[in-house]
């Protein structure tokens, strides 16, 4: 089952680095540009756009790489 999240909950991930925590910015419920790639989305499957804690660099992820952390 895909995991749904909101704008402002805060979330982390796994990347090459290890775990990156941060806060989602915007949620796709259509397919979009990004980085020069098509990412797919649906109101079923969305993405999120998600502002890390330390960087402030954005990243998109789908619901299952995404873990709910508390703020």
């Amino acid at each position: 089952m895909e995991k749904h999240f909101k704008t402002g909950d805060h979330v982390r991930w796994n990347s090459e680095a290890g775990y990156v925590s941060g806060k989602i910015i915007k949620v796709h419920t259509t397919d979009f540009e990004y980085k020069g790639y098509t990412h797919h989305a649906s109101k079923d499957e969305p993405q999120y756009e998600i502002k890390s804690d330390k960087t402030d660099h954005i990243a998109a992820h789908k619901g299952s790489a995404l873990t709910k952390i508390n703020s």
